[in-house]
C-alpha cells in the first residue's frame, strides 16, 4: 500500500489560546480551524494541530501522521513488521480515518486516510 508522506503534525498543548499565539507567530499565520478542542493551521497541505490536553489518544509528545491510501493494508503490514497497533481505525469527521501505531521501541507513528 502507497505511503504518500506527511500530512498532519498534532502538538499535545495545555491551553489552546495561549499556544495558538505562539504557533500563529512561529508559522506566520492565522489557525484554519480553531475550537474548544483544536486549533489547525495549513502551511501548504501540512497541517499543523494544536490538541487540548493531548486528544482522545492522550497524547504527551507531538505525533506525525502518514497519509496512507488503505489504512487497514497499511496497519496489517507494519504489524507484519514488528510493529503494534496503540489506537485502532477511528473516523474524526469530514471521512478522514484515523490510527496510531508503534515502532518496536514505542515510538508513536499516526496513519490516516481520507475516504
Amino acid at each position: 500500500m502507497t505511503t504518500k508522506g506527511i500530512k498532519t503534525v498534532l502538538h499535545p498543548v495545555s491551553d489552546l489560546t495561549k499556544a495558538k499565539h505562539v504557533y500563529a507567530a512561529l508559522l506566520g499565520r492565522q489557525p484554519q480551524s480553531d475550537s474548544s478542542y483544536y486549533v489547525g493551521f495549513d502551511m501548504d497541505g501540512l497541517q499543523v494541530g494544536l490538541v487540548l490536553g493531548g486528544g482522545p489518544q492522550g497524547m504527551t509528545s507531538p505525533v506525525t501522521y502518514w497519509e496512507v491510501t488503505d489504512i487497514e493494508a497499511k496497519i496489517a503490514e507494519i504489524v507484519a513488521a514488528g510493529g503494534t497497533v496503540q489506537d485502532p481505525v477511528r473516523e474524526v469527521g469530514g471521512g478522514r480515518v484515523v490510527a496510531t501505531v508503534t515502532d518496536p521501541d514505542g515510538n508513536v507513528l499516526g496513519l490516516l486516510q481520507d475516504r
